[in-house]
């Protein structure tokens, strides 16, 4: 029976101080979902037995027939710790690799963190991802290092054994940490030392030319506070446990439990309880040293023994008779039926859950170890408010004072509202709260019995006074309403099997009502730009469909508010500041993350780094062809409702899905067919993508015989690319364009600077179209493009500057060609961010892309250098070889001429010139790469297989025999 009702929910939801919000991470299979019922258990929401058979946070078919967590679910626990009662609001996130998307939602909205690690397993890649992501989302996390039972029955280790076994897995797990947080110190001592850079200094030129020769990294690291950074039990942030049999301690547990039979101080004794401290039994103190002089560890002494004695006695030997004695002697009472159960795991489950219940420990740990929504860092504030390229100083003033709701988490009416949504998910309209059947008190029954004498005995009345034909005419019109009311009773059924979608959100600030009107900000809202129109106006009625492409903010009504509670949901009034809970009716208006808030001020929460990027396409059609809506409909919902995964409509009129593996692959398909499309589908094998490229021309033919002096009788050059001269339809502009491949370091450069290069595209874009404007100047006082008016922001520019001196660097090692391809970038493509070039190498118009800050001089081919750009752009996203995206070409612009007066009058009969600009820039680009060895490109998968040294030797993976066969 559940202990709290939602009434005691709510209380505590008024209580920010007194909440945690916190998800469990770790490997699949390390017994996160087994720990979250044991957790669950302690609110009588499940028995205490069935945790860790029942999965409760598993609701779906395919998570229980699997035993993997598929999906992210809340759950809010209460919670009591010395006379405080406090609010958990709990998230199970799955472990599987093609799932780690919802990891990142969950961790989005959560203050800390438990990371579980099987002790027999140890530390395994998802458990480093994991620590990363929490690291990255400036979360605090606390550890359980589950499945200690597996050491005794599986492994039969002895206690010592296992004692040094956990040792090194908490070592491993401390080293992880330990390379993420001086990865973190030495990135941002760079920043500091750039800046430092900046400040004009008087030393003399021989102290400054020292000091640039030399720089000690080191002394970042040894002045950073560490301290609170690694997982260790004196400190009270580890648990040992074993989540299938319910139990679980920390040191303090012990402490607090032998100070008193040891006639120690509890201080003292958690502070040897681990490490290389023994007991000398003459003299009876605590000595270090343990290792060096042989002797058995306090830990082993005191709790592994003990341990080990109830284990071996109650499995490995099965003897019943000495159970009632430990029981008498750990102060513990079993019922009669536990006693005299047959199976001796059951026995020793009653027993342990008694003893060390890990719900109590690990729940004890949370509201101890880990923050409320109160004590939110500043740099995480930062963190949320600013993406990767930008500056929070770089913000309008009145965004910047939002930093301080951030940080206050109140939810007075002074306060503005903040909420971010990280994830939709999909919930069967008949099981929402306000569409469960209610129970009649005695008096609606009783109302409803009489209504229903009275409406028999009139219709007993009226039938007898009826004639025949105005019975006919009352069966017509009966059966006329038994037509309607059929077609809309289908109308509703099928409106009722459509899955309603529930904001899975976090309160940052403010507080939130039933009926309320909010702002709905995209991922690309800037408060900068919407702050810069005096009068903004956002249409009430306008959907997400609705916006055009520069639009990012629509208005919605809150319809309901939830708390979540794991399978089911609750339906609240309000909620306020601290909170996760579930908000209904913004399906139209959120696609997969938003921020809801209550000025438009308020920026785009940074975006979601996504561990695993989807990579697994195949192509769906329905079997029966007429039911192509239905798919296209339930693609829709799908794509709404999942965070990873992506739905592309091919030129060719395929439906592509795109996945992060064959599980996840696998789990949409069924949701496709079950809940939101409903129909059967035919399903592709796996769509492989390709990149079309080019290469130098070859120096030997398949026959092995030299090209360069059949070239030389030729009078051709090896390294002299063909130029392709083309025409616009009215002859009225003439560009030469040659095509050549980029060498891979370039390339890889330029892959790995997407964001920037997009952002780079998207100023000059604004810059464009603002110096095509008769009313320049007034636009550019009201323009603030990622920092103050139309500058960029420092960080913008410091990453440009990192950029160009990469760049540069790998150029001078080249070819002297690529000695000032710098100043030759015109564009990068595909969609302005891929690793094709456009390099202008005319004699007579400027262009720029890295130099921004130049100001634009007028010509009149500028009026059409957008269509030329985006003629590249076409031809870098589908080549000529099978319509996949270029990779590694760049196109060289020798000429482009532009002569208006050569034809009269030509729009009606060729189009207006920046389509034939457009056009003509496009062919020329697919000729130019046709006339070049072409390639395709096919991906390759890289996998870091991490091993113990042991498996190694196992296996003898390095013999040459093995790798290189004679």
């Amino acid at each position: 029976m559940r202990l709290v009702d939602t009434a005691k929910l709510l209380e505590l939801q008024n209580k920010p101080s007194k909440i945690r919000n916190i998800c469990i991470v770790a490997h699949v299979d390390h017994g996160k979902t087994t720990l979250a019922d044991s957790l669950i258990s302690s609110n009588g929401i499940i028995s205490q037995r069935m945790s860790g058979k029942l999965r409760y946070m598993d609701s779906r078919p395919d998570e229980q027939e699997r035993g993997i967590t598929m999906k992210s679910s809340s759950i809010s626990l209460y919670h009591v710790l010395e006379k405080q009662e406090y609010l958990v609001n709990l998230i199970d996130s799955p472990g599987h690799i093609d799932f780690s998307s919802e990891v990142s939602t969950a961790v989005r909205l959560c203050d800390g963190a438990i990371v579980v690690v099987d002790v027999v397993e140890g530390v395994c890649p998802q458990t480093r991802l994991a620590l990363k992501q929490a690291y990255s989302e400036n979360i605090k996390a606390v550890l359980v290092l589950n499945k200690i039972d597996r050491l005794i029955l599986e492994m039969k280790m002895t206690a010592l054994d296992a004692y040094v076994h956990i040792s090194q897995v908490l070592e491993q797990v401390n080293a992880v940490m330990g390379e993420l947080f001086a990865s973190d110190i030495l990135k941002n001592e760079e920043n500091f030392i750039e800046k430092q850079q900046k400040i004009p200094n008087v030393l003399t030129e021989e102290q400054s030319n020292e000091d640039n020769n030399f720089y000690d990294w080191t002394s970042a690291l040894e002045d950073s506070d560490d301290s609170m950074l690694y997982f260790s039990p004196e400190q009270g942030n580890v648990v040992f446990a074993s989540a299938i049999d319910g139990w679980g301690f920390t040191i303090q547990t012990f402490a607090k439990l032998f100070s008193e039979k040891l006639g120690v101080k509890e201080d003292i004794l958690r502070r040897v309880l681990w490490g290389d401290f023994y007991l000398n039994t003459k003299t009876k103190r605590f000595m270090k040293g343990a290792q060096e002089k042989a002797k058995k560890p306090l830990f082993v002494q005191v709790i592994f023994d003990n341990l080990w004695n109830v284990y071996e006695t109650v499995i490995l030997r099965n003897e019943k008779e000495k159970v009632p004695v430990i029981c008498e002697k750990l102060g513990i009472k079993l019922t009669t039926r536990d006693l005299r159960h047959t199976d001796s795991r059951i026995q020793l489950q009653s027993l342990m859950m008694q003893w060390l219940p890990l719900s109590y420990t690990v729940l004890n740990m949370v509201c101890k170890e880990l923050p409320s929504p109160k004590e939110i860092s500043p740099e995480k504030v930062e963190k949320l408010m600013c993406s990767q390229i930008r500056d929070f100083e770089s913000y309008h003033a009145e965004t910047k004072k939002l930093k301080s709701d951030f940080l206050a988490c109140d939810s007075s009416d002074d306060r503005p509202l903040i909420i971010f949504v990280s994830k939709m998910f999909s919930f069967e309209k008949k099981f929402l709260p306000e569409n469960r059947p209610k129970a009649l008190t005695a008096e609606e029954m009783s109302l409803r019995r009489e209504r229903a004498r009275q409406i028999r005995e009139e219709q007993k009345q009226n039938h007898a006074n009826l004639e025949t034909t105005q019975n006919i005419e009352v069966k017509d019109a009966e059966n006329d309403n038994n037509l309607e009311k059929g077609v809309e009773d289908e109308i509703e059924r099928e409106n009722q099997n459509q899955p309603a979608f529930i904001a899975f959100a976090r309160i940052f600030s403010g507080k939130v009502k039933k009926s309320d009107k909010v702002y709905v900000l995209g991922p690309k809202h800037d408060p900068s730009k919407a702050l810069s129109f005096i009068d903004l106006k956002v249409d009430a009625n306008k959907k997400l469909k609705d916006l055009h492409s520069d639009e990012h903010i629509t208005i919605a009504e809150i319809k309901s508010l939830y708390i979540l509670m794991g399978r089911e949901l609750e339906e609240i009034d309000e909620a306020v500041a601290g909170n996760i809970i579930g908000i209904g009716g913004l399906d139209e208006h959120i696609l997969k993350t938003a921020t809801l808030s209550s000025t438009i001020a308020c920026p785009a929460f940074s975006e979601i780094q996504y561990a695993a990027v989807p990579i697994l396409r195949v192509a769906i059609e329905p079997i029966y062809p007429s039911q192509l809506p239905q798919l296209v409909k339930g693609l829709k919902l799908l794509n709404q409702s999942d965070p990873c995964v992506q739905v592309l409509l091919q030129e060719t009129g395929e439906h592509v899905l795109v996945t992060a593996g064959e599980v996840h692959l696998q789990r949409c398909l069924e949701d496709l067919k079950n809940i939101y499309a409903k129909i059967p589908l035919s399903v592709s094998e796996p769509i492989v993508p390709f990149r079309e490229t080019i290469v130098d021309p070859p120096k030997i033919d398949m026959a092995n015989e030299e090209i360069d002096s059949q070239n030389i009788d030729k009078g051709l050059s090896a390294q002299q690319a063909p130029v392709i001269t083309i025409y616009t339809s009215n002859k009225q502009s003439k560009i030469k364009i040659k095509a050549k491949p980029i060498p891979k370091e370039i390339t890889e450069l330029l892959d790995k600077s997407t964001d920037l290069l997009k952002a780079i595209s998207q100023h000059i874009k604004t810059l464009h179209g603002l110096s095509r404007n008769e009313k320049l100047d007034s636009q550019l006082d009201k323009l603030h493009l990622n920092g103050t008016k139309n500058q960029l922001s420092e960080r913008m520019l410091k990453l440009i500057e990192i950029f160009k001196s990469n760049l540069q660097t790998i150029c001078d090692k080249l070819s002297p060609e690529w000695k000032n391809l710098i100043d030759q970038i015109w564009s990068v493509g595909p969609r302005n961010c891929g690793p094709n070039l456009l390099l202008n190498q005319t004699t007579d118009y400027k262009t720029k892309y890295i130099y921004h800050e130049e100001e634009i001089k007028e010509d009149p081919r500028f009026e059409y250098e957008s269509s030329f750009v985006n003629g590249f752009q076409l031809a870098t996203l589908a080549g000529p070889l099978c319509d996949e995206p270029m990779m590694g070409v760049a196109f060289c612009v020798e000429e482009w001429t532009l002569d208006k007066s050569y034809v009269e009058d030509t729009t009606h009969t060729f189009g207006p010139l920046s389509g034939q600009i457009m056009s003509a820039v496009k062919e020329a680009c697919r000729r130019a790469f046709q006339v070049q060895p072409q390639r395709l490109m096919a991906a390759m998968y890289s996998c870091d297989i991490v091993v113990d040294q042991k498996v190694l030797d196992d296996y003898n993976l390095f013999e040459p025999n093995i790798l290189f066969p004679k």
